[in-house]
């Protein structure tokens, strides 16, 4: 059973730095780390070194840094705003248009950032004012931006992706191309979801319809936004080449494996950058010394994000090393338990990890080894790791609460303590309900 005390030991650290000690989860992932290594013996430190080596030359650590830092880079051109001014031209005169307008635009940008706390504070420093304004009360605009945010984890590309598909644990029971289609029919479930909560919200509030003298007519909307329907279209293309019928057809044409030949991981993130820079053209640095200030101010999110997923894979690597993959599986089909209530369970314990950590953390700790117990259960794996990034995406829903809860509270000036009781509710628990869903099958991915 030292795969399980393994597991145990690296959860706890992890859990004691980042909860009690309240330091940041990079730390804790170099920490749980070399715990994780300790549990070889005397072969730790080649265990460790292997583990850390592997991570370091993973193609997937690359994608994640760059992905963040393609989030960060729409954000400061300007390009992010003008797909938002878009959305409340097009809806924002309803009654309770802000939420809806909030609501739509994480689900957009979280197909495209994926970065939770990026999300909250992009589209929560825009909306919350607009809902205060149509008299949306403060608790319930933070508690929509927060709730929001966590569909940046329910769609292809996203850090917590990688991890599940990269960890030596779970990651050779997945290919990266099989789970982009169903990643984004669970995103979509997901995307439901926040707007049967947000119509829930609105009738609820004391909203009346949109009367802000500063919204963008609808063709300046246009003419100034339609462009970054561009992103849209960059990310569904290599998608649609490199997956289904047409695949085949490419690939009987030229005579190789186009789902082989051609690596979304590294052309995504580089053609979403490239499409970035031509739409924010005119409000990035003109100058070498700007440009170095612009990375300079981007360095600590992509910084910290990189040395979380690092640490990670190299966490799960030498966890796998300890047996923990078989011990689990062992331990989960003796219990003999239906799809259904396993699926119960893997959720709970995602949630109860994920409140503390982030998703990214929280897939590298118990992810893989959740895919794992399911698709022993019978699962498909792509099922499986939909249904567990589901699980995860509660990374603010659940008390303490994650970034995206702390920066929308902070936007809003509410005490994030009123905040607990209607993100449990409303978001943790029809997420928990959503990814039994899916691993049932009931709803289709």
């Amino acid at each position: 059973m030292i795969g399980l005390w393994a597991l145990g030991v690296y959860l706890a650290t992890i859990l004691i730095w980042t909860t009690i000690l309240r330091r940041n989860v990079g730390e804790a992932m170099v920490l749980g780390f070399i715990v994780a290594a300790a549990f070889g013996g005397s072969a730790a430190l080649t265990t460790g070194w292997q583990a850390l080596y592997k991570a370091l030359t993973d193609e997937i650590v690359y994608a994640t840094v760059i992905f963040v830092f393609m989030g960060f880079l729409l954000e400061r051109s300007g390009v992010t705003y003008r797909m938002i001014n878009l959305l409340d031209a097009l809806i924002g005169q309803r009654r309770g248009g802000p939420a809806y307008v909030s609501t739509l635009a994480s689900a957009g940008l979280g197909s495209i950032v994926h970065n939770q706390a990026a999300i909250a504070a992009t589209v929560g420093s825009v909306t919350i004012p607009w809902m205060e304004r149509e008299k949306v009360d403060r608790t319930t605009a933070a508690t929509i931006v927060a709730g929001n945010a966590g569909m940046g984890i329910t769609f292809p590309f996203s850090a917590s992706m990688f991890v599940l598909v990269g960890a030596s644990a779970g990651g050779a029971a997945l290919e990266l191309n099989s789970l982009i289609m169903p990643l984004v029919a669970g995103g979509l479930w997901c995307v439901l979801h926040r707007l049967i909560v947000t119509t829930i919200f609105v009738r609820r509030s004391s909203a009346a319809d949109s009367q802000r003298p500063e919204r963008v007519r609808l063709g300046d909307a246009f003419r100034n936004g339609w462009s970054t329907l561009l992103l849209f279209v960059v990310i569904a293309v290599p998608i649609i080449l490199t997956t289904g019928a047409v695949a085949r057809v490419l690939s009987d044409h030229v005579g190789v494996d186009i789902t082989e030949s051609v690596s979304l991981i590294f052309w995504m993130p580089v053609l979403l950058i490239a499409t970035g820079l031509l739409l924010g053209r005119g409000q990035l640095p003109t100058t070498a010394a700007k440009w170095v200030g612009l990375l300079c101010d981007s360095a600590p999110r992509f910084g910290l994000v990189g040395m979380t997923v690092i640490f990670a894979f190299a966490g799960a690597n030498c966890l796998a090393t300890t047996g923990l993959p078989e011990e689990l599986a062992g331990l989960l089909d003796g219990l003999d338990l239906p799809v259904a209530l396993l699926a119960l369970i893997i959720g709970i314990i995602v949630i109860a990890v994920a409140a503390p950590l982030s998703s990214t953390a929280t897939m590298a700790a118990v992810g893989t080894i959740g895919v794992a117990a399911l698709a022993a259960a019978g699962v498909p794996a792509t099922t499986a790791a939909v249904a567990v990034l589901i699980f995860s995406s509660c990374e603010a829903a659940v008390p303490p609460g994650g970034a995206p809860l702390y920066v929308a509270c902070g936007i809003a000036r509410v005490d994030p303590l009123r905040t607990f009781r209607p993100m449990f509710l409303y978001y943790a628990l029809p997420l928990l309900g959503i990814g039994i869903l899916v691993a049932s099958g009931i709803l289709p991915v």
